[in-house]
């Protein structure tokens, strides 16, 4: 397959106030195919914007280098914007102005004029939806809506490669389907490479044909899902809501420990983790043929003194790549 980024050995070192070094990337070397959705997927803090900043060029490595197109992001840096259509996880637009306004402003940045401008805005309203409010500000919109007009920003010039930083962070559910539907739109009919950052693993397991996993700034996992997801087996996870009821480390050691095929087990209280907006606390148990295991892990929690509200089982997926990788799971 042809490559459309090739990365080698991208590093970055900031230095904290007291003039200590912190490495945030880490040496990471990786290849992004011709017309291919590639997923950056990580938790918060992992990594993956300075990553991307990296790439496009808006901070410099501090060891390594990428190769957009074939051009170096350090040595022929303008060819290699010129590729690229970058799309931050910022809305930054003019809210005085209309979509049209907006999108004809920095159609103009990028070079375009006329009739050519015209047809390339036309295009892109199109794409992200927007045809019918074209003339409404952009103060008006939605925080989905300018979102969708921050896109479109970055597909004017038709790029060979656009980078998504967290698109879809903060918005409703019906600008979140919207912008997920146009990054397929944009691989399938457009060819446009796309580099896809998220913390979120079902967006990536929707979207991507291929998936780096990175954590404290290292690539931990890259393949296919089915290449990746390989690599936990038959390993389901079982989720269990015991509510408000205090779970105690020991009882989660005694599940990990005690309980054939069991290699993980964890608790989020509630109001935290995957159950951040919830009352319930949830037990996680990793474990090969999860239901097999499910009624000694049962009887283990029930002896413990706790009632377990209601079970769940979840086949692997890759935030169980994640767990199974790290010892925690994607969201903390």
């Amino acid at each position: 397959m042809e490559t459309m980024v090739e990365i080698k050995d991208l590093t970055k070192t900031f230095k904290r106030p007291d003039g200590t070094p912190i490495q945030a990337v880490k040496g990471i070397s990786l290849d992004i195919y011709k017309g291919e959705i590639f997923s950056l997927l990580g938790p918060n803090g992992a990594g993956k914007t300075t990553t991307i900043s990296m790439i496009s060029g808006l901070i410099e490595p501090t060891a390594g280098d990428a190769k957009i197109g074939g051009y170096s992001i350090r040595e022929q840096p303008i060819k290699a914007k010129q590729l690229m259509g970058v799309i931050p996880q910022e809305v930054a637009l003019y809210p005085q102005l209309t979509a049209r306004q907006n999108l004809e402003f920095f159609g103009k940045m990028y070079g375009l004029w006329g009739k050519e401008l015209n047809r390339r805005v036309d295009e892109v309203l199109e794409l992200i939806g927007l045809t019918d409010r074209q003339k409404d500000r952009v103060q008006t919109y939605s925080g989905g809506m300018k979102r969708r007009v921050n896109i479109g920003v970055g597909l004017l010039h038709r790029p060979a490669l656009v980078y998504m930083d967290e698109p879809t962070v903060g918005i409703d559910p019906q600008s979140r389907r919207r912008i997920l539907d146009t990054v397929l739109q944009l691989r399938d009919e457009y060819g446009m490479t796309v580099l896809y950052t998220t913390h979120l693993m079902e967006e990536a397991q929707e979207l991507s044909d291929r998936v780096g996993i990175i954590d404290h700034g290292d690539i931990i996992a890259l393949g296919t899902q089915g290449e990746l997801i390989q690599q936990v087996g038959e390993q389901d996870r079982l989720i269990l809501n015991v509510g408000r009821q205090p779970v105690s480390a020991e009882l989660l050691k005694e599940l990990q420990d005690h309980i054939e095929g069991v290699t993980h087990a964890m608790y989020d209280p509630p109001g935290s983790g995957e159950n951040s907006h919830s009352d319930r606390g949830l037990i996680t148990v990793t474990a090969t043929r999860g239901r097999r295991a499910l009624p000694e892990i049962l009887h283990r929690i029930a002896e413990a003194g706790l009632e377990v509200q209601s079970v769940e089982v979840r086949e692997p997926d890759l935030e169980a790549v994640f767990l199974n990788l790290t010892g925690r799971a994607l969201r903390d």
